[in-house]
C-alpha cells in the first residue's frame, strides 16, 4: 500500500485498490467476513492573535481500519502506516483480537442484499486554492475589523482559518466498495470586551464547503466583537420560572440531544429516557423533525451509512410522534428492529420552523430568557434531566433589557420537547441539525 496522490476525488481509486487488498489479506488470514474504512485528508490552519501569527500548520494522514468477523466474533484494528507489511500486521492483529472476544449472534456485517446499489453525486469536494499568506491575510483582516468595531473591545482570544480537504472509501466482503471526497473550510474569531472592570469574551465564525462562500471577514470580525460589547454589563436574575428562547445556534444541541436520546446504542443498553418511546407524543403537534441526507454540498451530505447501506430521507418526528429510531445494524438487530441506515449518525436533521424571527420570537415571550451561551455539560441521559450553566440577555415588554450571566437553566427534556412553542425561521446552516430558534414555555432560571 503506497502514499496516495492528492486528496481530492482522483483519489478515490487508489483508495479502493486499498481496500480490495485489505479484504484479500483478511480473506487470506482466515476471517470469514470483513469491513475496511480507509481515508487520506490534508488540511491548513492558520491562528493570528493581537495582529501576530501565533501558528501555521499544514497536515496530512493517511490510514485505515479494519473490523473481521471469524464466525460471530469481532476484532478491529488501525493504523496510519502504509505498505504490505502494515496491511498484513493490522489484519492478523485484529484476528488475534476476534479470538480472544466472545460471540456475539448481532455482530457481522449488514446483509448483502441492502447494500447500496446506485450512489447520487452530492458536490461535496470544493478544493480551496488558498495560500499560507492569504490565510493568514484574512485572519488578519477579520481580527483587525473586530478592533475597529468597537473601543472596549480590548484584547482577542485568537482568529483561526481552517481548511481541510480528504478522500474516504468504505468496502466490505459482500463487495460492496463506494467512497467520496470532500471538503469543509471555515473561519472564527474569538473577542474579548473590557469596561468597568469587568471582561466579556464572545465568538462568531461560519462553515462551507466551498471556501469561497465563507462569510466576508470583517464581517464575522464586526459581529463577533458586537456580541462581546453586547455582553458587557451581564449580571444574575433572581431565580424564577419564565419562558427560555434557545438562540438557534444553541438550539441544535436541544434536538443533538434528542438524537442521542432514540440511538441504537443507548436504547439496547437501557440508558436513554427515550426507551420505549416509538409511538408517543413527544412533541407539539404541528413540528416535524426529518433526515434529508441527499442536499448537495451541505455539510451533512452522506450517499451511504457506516454499514454500506443507501441512505435516504426520513421522518423521526412527524405531528410530533416519535416514528423511528436512529439505528445502525447493530443495534437494529439488538433491538430486533431493521438498520434506518444511519450507523454514524443522521445526515441532515431539518426541523420544522414557522415564519417568525428571533426578534418576533421575543416579543412572542414577552418576559423570560434569551440564551446565546450555555456551559458544562449536565444532561442526564438516562433520567432526561437538563442543567446547564448559561449566558444570555434578560427580555421584558418582548424587548431584550440587560445581559445576563452566572445562571443555569434547567428542566426535563421531556417536559422541554412537548413545550415548544415556536421554532424560529433563523435557520442555523453552520450544521448537521437545521433549526432556528426555539422558544419554550417554561424552565427554571437559578440566579442569585
Amino acid at each position: 500500500m503506497s502514499a496516495v496522490d492528492g486528496v481530492g476525488p482522483q483519489a478515490v481509486p487508489q483508495l479502493q485498490a486499498q481496500v480490495e487488498q485489505i479484504i484479500a489479506e483478511a480473506k487470506k488470514q482466515g476471517a470469514s467476513a470483513c469491513e475496511v474504512a480507509v481515508s487520506v485528508e490534508q488540511g491548513l490552519s492558520t491562528t493570528v492573535r493581537q495582529g501576530e501569527v501565533e501558528t501555521v500548520e499544514f497536515n496530512r494522514d493517511q490510514g485505515f481500519g479494519i473490523t473481521l468477523y471469524v464466525g460471530q466474533r469481532k476484532g478491529s484494528a488501525s493504523t496510519s502506516a502504509t505498505g504490505d507489511a502494515a496491511i498484513r500486521e493490522t489484519v492478523a492483529a485484529a484476528l488475534a483480537i476476534a479470538k480472544h472476544t466472545s460471540e456475539d449472534e448481532c455482530a457481522g456485517l449488514a446483509d448483502a442484499a441492502l447494500m447500496a446499489r446506485e450512489l447520487p453525486a452530492l458536490d461535496l469536494y470544493h478544493a480551496w486554492s488558498i495560500t499560507p499568506e492569504q490565510a493568514i491575510e484574512q485572519a488578519l483582516s477579520c481580527e483587525a475589523a473586530a478592533f475597529a468595531t468597537d473601543q472596549r473591545i480590548k484584547n482577542a482570544d485568537g482568529t483561526t482559518l481552517n481548511t481541510h480537504q480528504g478522500c474516504r472509501v468504505y468496502g466490505n466482503s459482500h463487495g460492496f466498495i463506494s467512497g467520496y471526497a470532500s471538503t469543509r473550510h471555515s473561519l472564527g474569531c474569538v473577542m474579548i470586551a473590557e469596561d468597568g472592570g469587568q471582561m466579556q469574551r464572545d465568538y462568531w465564525h461560519d462553515v462551507n464547503r466551498q471556501g469561497e462562500l465563507l462569510a466576508d471577514a470583517a464581517s464575522i470580525g464586526r459581529r463577533a466583537a458586537e456580541r462581546s460589547v453586547s455582553r458587557l454589563g451581564a449580571r444574575p436574575v433572581p431565580t424564577c420560572e419564565v419562558p427560555v428562547l434557545f438562540a438557534a445556534e444553541l438550539a441544535t444541541g436541544l434536538f443533538g440531544s434528542f438524537l442521542a436520546a432514540i440511538s441504537g446504542g443507548n436504547l439496547y443498553r437501557k440508558s436513554s429516557f427515550l426507551e420505549g418511546a416509538l409511538g408517543q407524543q413527544l412533541f407539539p403537534e404541528w413540528m416535524k423533525l426529518d433526515e434529508r441526507p441527499h442536499i448537495p454540498r451541505a455539510l451533512g451530505s452522506a450517499a451511504f451509512d457506516g454499514d454500506g447501506l443507501a441512505t435516504y430521507a426520513k421522518s423521526f418526528v412527524e405531528g410530533g410522534e416519535l416514528l423511528s429510531y436512529v439505528l445502525g445494524t447493530y443495534s437494529g438487530r439488538k433491538l430486533g428492529m431493521p438498520s434506518t441506515a444511519n450507523s454514524g449518525g443522521v445526515h441532515n436533521l431539518f426541523v420544522s420552523h414557522g415564519d417568525e424571527n428571533q426578534a418576533a420570537l421575543l416579543k412572542r415571550m414577552g418576559r423570560g430568557l434569551l440564551v446565546t451561551e450555555l456551559m458544562g455539560q449536565g444532561l442526564n441521559m438516562v433520567t432526561g434531566d437538563y442543567s446547564r450553566g448559561a449566558g444570555g440577555y434578560w427580555v421584558e415588554n418582548g424587548e431584550i433589557q440587560f445581559p445576563v450571566q452566572e445562571v443555569t437553566i434547567a428542566g426535563n427534556l421531556r417536559d422541554m420537547f412537548k413545550q415548544i412553542v415556536a421554532v424560529g425561521n433563523d435557520l442555523e446552516l453552520r450544521s448537521n441539525i437545521r433549526t432556528g430558534s426555539v422558544l419554550i414555555e417554561r424552565m427554571t432560571v437559578a440566579g442569585s
